[in-house]
């Protein structure tokens, strides 16, 4: 992860939001009163969906049993 301070991150705002959306790498810009963290809405989104399915229980053990399930007794015969 690459780290910067915010004057950095200003003066190159636009090339850093381009190499987010590419990379899928996220950015720590630190300030004086804390840090904050850029990434991609599209990495945003899928860790508010993954949090969502982790807090719904029933789901969670489906997909859990989902991915213990072997191929064979997933896919139907048609012979």
């Amino acid at each position: 992860m690459l780290v910067m301070n915010a004057t950095t991150a200003r003066k190159n705002l636009f090339k850093l939001i381009d190499e987010v959306i590419l990379t899928h790498e996220h950015i720590c810009i630190t300030g004086k009163n804390g840090n904050v963290i850029m990434i991609s809405e599209e990495d945003w989104k899928s860790i508010q969906e993954r949090l969502y399915l982790s807090s719904v229980l029933n789901i969670k053990r489906k997909i859990l049993k989902g991915l213990n399930t072997p191929l064979s007794e997933c896919v139907e015969d048609n012979e």
